[in-house]
């Protein structure tokens, strides 16, 4: 039997810096929304969605606090206006609030085990940097997948050339987050912020359950 929570895993410890909002109901149970800012290496920070349980979340986390929460990164379809749009959050299983005897390694972590369902898009940046862009199709039950885009960095990124669709990888890596501008046919403009798993480490599962490890850290923003 399959255990799903080995093929998308996510630790993230962070500040909570946005009200819940209520988004949904299954089968009478509310689910909520927040954001939650996590540090990276350097001065920046990634502000990252999360969906959570009522029965989870009660009255106990507020704007402010400080939470460590494990979970998976999950994605659904939002159709607005005829057009399907993609939309990724962090659906949290346990959450804790965070203090001074709190160790947390690496305050960013996801692993996921899934298939390539899109060929890669090798690129090289101005600056000479080498990306490639991977959608990769993580099982769920009851026979669902999220669609989870990633993006490798430096030989990860060079590798990425010659997967096709199909392949089976694990990664590992972090959420990070940027803001763009989408930009309107009447001439306007709107800044949104998109996701992504940055790679720091690829292994592409052959068959007969041979793993072919990629021994290489990857490059990653700051």
């Amino acid at each position: 039997m399959v255990n799903f929570s080995d093929n998308n895993s996510i630790t993230l410890a962070g500040t909570i810096v946005s009200d819940k909002q209520f988004s949904h109901e299954v089968y009478g149970e509310g689910f909520y929304t927040f954001d939650l800012e996590v540090p990276r290496l350097s001065e920046n920070s990634d502000i990252i969605p999360v969906t959570i349980s009522e029965r989870i979340l009660g009255d106990n986390f507020k704007v402010g606090e400080k939470v460590v929460i494990d979970g998976q990164f999950r994605s659904y379809n939002n159709y607005e206006n005829e057009k399907n749009k993609l939309v990724l959050t962090v659906f949290v299983k346990d959450i804790k609030k965070m203090t001074e005897e709190t160790e947390v390694a690496n305050p960013n972590e996801i692993i996921l085990d899934g298939f390539i369902c899109k060929k890669p898009i090798y690129r090289t940046t101005p600056f000479g940097r080498e990306i490639a862009d991977i959608l990769l199709a993580v099982n769920r039950a009851y026979n669902k997948s999220d669609y989870i885009p990633c993006i490798a960095w430096g030989r990860n990124a060079r590798f990425c050339q010659n997967m096709n669709v199909g392949e089976k990888i694990k990664i590992w890596g972090r959420i990070q987050s940027r803001l763009y501008e989408k930009k309107f046919e009447d001439g306007t403009s709107e800044t949104r912020r998109a996701y992504e798993v940055s790679v720091s480490k690829m292994e592409v599962e052959k068959e007969d359950t041979e793993n072919q490890e990629l021994s290489i850290t990857g490059e990653q923003n700051a």
